[in-house]
């Protein structure tokens, strides 16, 4: 798999005193990935209790999401969860800086890869892979060390701040291609080359190319029917990706699960239910560990009410 990519340029103007702290922050992020990993995942542990005591409205929204997903759940269990959501939410943010500054030898260190075997597979067909991902906390480490096995593209959405967006894109792309989320057209042809593209389907992006597929004990959530786009137009074998933190401490699994053979190609609507189903099994291979401090369900069907009032 080829790793080419068209990266932002670096332009003199970064330097203006406007984006000083970008430097500073960036600067911070390097030296933080510096610490060993047992460190850095207590102080990410830390910081994110902090976060969830004065983030009270993402701490609202994530235990609104287990409420409408897990009905059976308790307030106990519920409060637990959302104690380890934000533990690992602070996790995140480490996991970035190691995902951007780490060498491939100290990615690899920590990472056990299950499945990984099929993707010689894929090579000897020809032909391209789509494989879905969801937004788990430590899905931009995954995408990172995905790169250090075998190199893909990413779909990424591009920061407004032009000097953080160099740095990001940099990052991602140490072992990686990247291709904005607008440009489906690329995605497709490298797909058509042959290219593995990481697809993440499972937030509400809004009733654009979507349709409404239950998820958990959520009857119509509105679904991006582009999985479907990319696999019919890619003519792509489709897989499905997870990555977990190991509850010891010491790691990652990455599991690349079998192709989805069933994956129905000719129809959108069965494509959206099938996407939900695995977004379910991966979640659930972690549930402590997904980013449920989104607004998963805001769009509702005409006529129905939020829920999240």
């Amino acid at each position: 798999m080829s790793n080419k990519h068209e990266a932002p340029t670096f332009q003199w103007s970064f330097l203006h005193p406007k984006y000083l702290h970008t430097w500073i922050g960036v600067g911070l992020m390097f030296l933080i990935s510096w610490l060993p990993y047992r460190v850095q995942r207590f102080l990410g542990f830390k910081i994110g209790l902090v976060i969830m005591k004065f983030f009270k409205s993402r701490k609202k929204i994530a235990d609104r999401n287990l409420q409408l997903c897990f009905p059976e759940m308790t307030g106990g269990e519920r409060e637990a969860m959302l104690k380890e959501n934000f533990e690992h939410m602070g996790m995140a943010l480490f996991e970035t800086c190691m995902a951007w500054f780490w060498p491939k030898w100290r990615i690899k260190k920590h990472m056990k890869f299950v499945g990984f075997e099929r993707l010689e597979q894929l090579k000897a067909s020809k032909k391209g892979g789509l494989v879905l991902a969801v937004h788990s906390f430590n899905l931009e480490l995954g995408a990172r060390a995905f790169g250090t096995h075998t190199p893909g593209y990413g779909v990424y959405r591009p920061n407004t701040n032009p000097v953080y967006d160099w740095f990001q894109y940099r990052g991602r792309t140490r072992d990686n291609g990247a291709i904005d989320r607008r440009d489906v057209k690329r995605m497709v042809k490298e797909m058509r080359k042959g290219e593995l593209i990481w697809y993440a389907p499972d937030h509400d992006y809004g009733r654009h190319r979507y349709a409404w597929a239950p998820l958990f004990a959520v009857e119509k959530a509105c679904t991006t029917t582009g999985t479907h786009l990319l696999a019919s137009a890619g003519q792509a074998t489709v897989f499905t990706f997870t990555i977990t933190r190991d509850r010891e401490g010491t790691g990652y699994t990455m599991t690349l699960d079998p192709p989805l053979d069933a994956f129905p190609y000719d129809d959108e609507e069965a494509a959206a239910i099938y996407t939900n189903k695995f977004v379910e099994r991966s979640i659930l291979r972690a549930p402590e560990q997904y980013m449920w401090l989104h607004r998963r369900f805001k769009s509702r069907p005409d006529g129905e009410p939020s829920l999240y009032d």
